[in-house]
């Protein structure tokens, strides 16, 4: 998952918002690294609407134009879930080895590596 779509779950985890709220939200929770721009926010929206993540919570008027707030979906909470643990086991793995901890046994598949095996992945394929 690309860092600005798991803020933009991030920030609808607390709860509905819309666009400039989102992009507010987003923001801050990067520590102001962040700064999406309202056509990349939306196409980001309409592709989480796609795939699920996201839905319509609801739409009003505000100023004459049409504000629609967005909320996370069960699935989407389930795979910022898992992406922030996937990010909790990294985070917990580098910081132990920038104090020294000990590193984890090479499993079979890394053994192979170490012995002069090419790693190959098939297109696509996070390596």
């Amino acid at each position: 998952m690309q860092e600005p779509t798991f803020l933009i779950l991030t920030a609808l985890a607390a709860g509905p918002q819309h666009g400039y709220g989102i992009i507010a939200d987003v923001l801050q929770i990067s520590g102001e690294r962040v700064q999406l721009r309202a056509g990349t926010l939306y196409t980001a929206l309409d592709r989480l609407q796609g795939e699920e993540l996201i839905e319509t919570d609801r739409e009003e008027v505000v100023d004459g134009r049409a504000r629609r707030y967005y909320r996370l979906t069960s699935e989407g909470g389930t795979r910022l879930s898992v992406e922030a643990e996937r990010l909790r086991r990294n985070a917990e793995t580098a910081a132990s080895r920038l104090r020294g901890g000990p590193r984890p046994a090479l499993g079979a598949g890394l053994r192979a590596l170490s012995v002069g095996a090419v790693l190959t992945t098939s297109p696509g394929s996070a390596a």
